[in-house]
């Protein structure tokens, strides 16, 4: 690994999740010196996190008059996973929406492997300007967050 590449690569968290304690997801080894994201053992790991969490959202509050019960458009998710306080919140997720052939606030199946995919592939795009990983590294991640 070189400093070269984005953090969210370097850290093998691709989602660029923060650390926290708490979160004791399969292959967090750390969090990064200095810094506020945790570190996994393998992209996998941190790819199977971002999954993971997106899987969670699903019965968290969604917002006022977008979608159905919950969260469960790509506007709500992206809302949640990258705050507005921080991110161009409304174009990370017209972006994302792109890549899964959806409006933003379509509703969506997150639990659909393609669509939880897609999604994880838009988000490790934005968050680090590619997606450094071969097909089987982000299979093989999205796998894990649905098992």
């Amino acid at each position: 690994m070189t400093q070269s590449q984005p953090r969210g690569v370097r850290n093998r968290n691709p989602g660029n999740i923060d650390f926290n304690p708490r979160n004791d997801w399969q292959g967090q080894i750390g969090k990064e010196p200095g810094g506020r994201f945790a570190i996994f053992d393998t992209p996998e790991n941190g790819i199977r996190a971002l999954g993971k969490l997106l899987i969670n959202y699903r019965g968290k509050d969604g917002m006022p008059g977008v979608g159905g019960q919950g969260i469960d458009t790509v506007l709500e998710t992206i809302s949640r996973w990258a705050p507005s306080s921080e991110n161009d919140t409304q174009a990370y997720a017209a972006a994302v929406a792109k890549r899964i052939g959806v409006r933003p606030t379509d509703p969506i199946n997150i639990k659909d492997p393609a669509t939880l995919r897609g999604m994880v592939v838009g988000i490790i795009v934005h968050e680090n300007g590619d997606n450094p990983y071969p097909d089987l590294v982000i299979d093989e991640g999205v796998r894990r967050a649905l098992a």
